[in-house]
């Protein structure tokens, strides 16, 4: 519980970074996101040599721990990138809040297809809030805060860090967790080489008139909300719930939406507002639904 507290509000820093990398910088979101995921996985890989493997656990099949670095790798590309992208198009409130408040709702729903598990009715309250939230944050905004394309890629990185989140649980559960750092490195190192072309084609150099402060932030996104927070996430939710850590996650938006207005003079509107409380009301109900049902 403690590693995901860290975890969610180290987090909820990162889009806050990034927004002050894309203000001054021309450093594209698939490029930032490739320079996040190589400089953690170098911090990554030094943890990793210098504490070892753990003792006591037994060697893994290596077939079985390629496919799962290989799907997390995919899933972490997705996640981040998706939400870098949200970020630069409809401001860090809106982006962390749509990407943080609808991947609950679609782990719920992963989990009644994928896995068998009874969504029950006050799940299906819930989900049904998560949608309203979302409509109203899309269509109750007059002003150009909100908008369809930012919303859509947030949306795109839910569903990566639901499915990220999901398998995690269900490797944990099964005790095919493994070396938890080591699957982190290993994730970690799939996503850099599926980004690598991608953040080519963006410019991996960036033009700045300012380039020891975007060095700057750019070691702190690796550091901090990478690093530090992924080693932390993967340890926490292999042996937490679900649902359960989607709600700890919750410290992500408000951590997010903090900086957003205090630090970068962001606004939130009314519509905003009502549709953000739409959605972390129900992620807090399936939490509430998930443990009346024992999880």
């Amino acid at each position: 519980m403690l590693y995901l507290v860290v975890a969610g509000v180290a987090w909820g820093t990162a889009g806050g970074a990034a927004s002050l990398v894309f203000r001054q910088s021309d450093l594209g979101f698939a490029a930032l996101s490739f320079w996040r995921c190589a400089g953690g996985l170098a911090l990554l890989t030094a943890a990793r040599v210098v504490r070892g493997r753990s003792a006591g656990r037994p060697a893994e099949p290596r077939g079985r721990m390629l496919l799962r670095h290989t799907v997390l790798g995919l899933c972490l590309s997705l996640f981040q990138t998706a939400y870098f992208a949200a970020v630069a198009a409809t401001g860090l409130a809106v982006a962390t809040v749509v990407t943080l408040g609808a991947g609950p709702v679609l782990i719920a729903l992963g989990a009644r297809l994928a896995l068998g598990e009874r969504l029950g009715r006050g799940g299906v309250v819930a989900v049904a809030g998560a949608l309203g939230g979302l409509a109203v944050l899309v269509l109750g905004d007059g002003s150009t805060t909100v908008r369809p394309a930012g919303v859509a890629w947030a949306l795109a990185s839910a569903a990566g860090y639901a499915v990220m989140t999901l398998l995690t649980r269900w490797f944990g559960r099964g005790g095919r967790a493994g070396d938890q750092l080591g699957t982190t490195v290993g994730t970690f190192a799939v996503a850099t080489l599926v980004l690598l072309p991608l953040g080519a084609a963006d410019g991996l150099v960036p033009h700045t008139a300012h380039p020891m402060a975007v060095l700057g932030l750019l070691a702190y996104t690796a550091s901090v909300p990478t690093a530090l927070a992924y080693a932390l996430y993967f340890a926490g939710a292999a042996v937490v719930r679900s649902a359960t850590v989607s709600v700890i996650m919750l410290l992500e938006p408000v951590a997010a939406a903090v900086i957003a207005v205090t630090l970068l003079g962001e606004r939130l509107t009314a519509a905003t507002t009502a549709g953000t409380g739409l959605l972390l009301a129900a992620v807090c109900a399936l939490a509430v639904a998930e443990a009346r049902t024992g999880g």
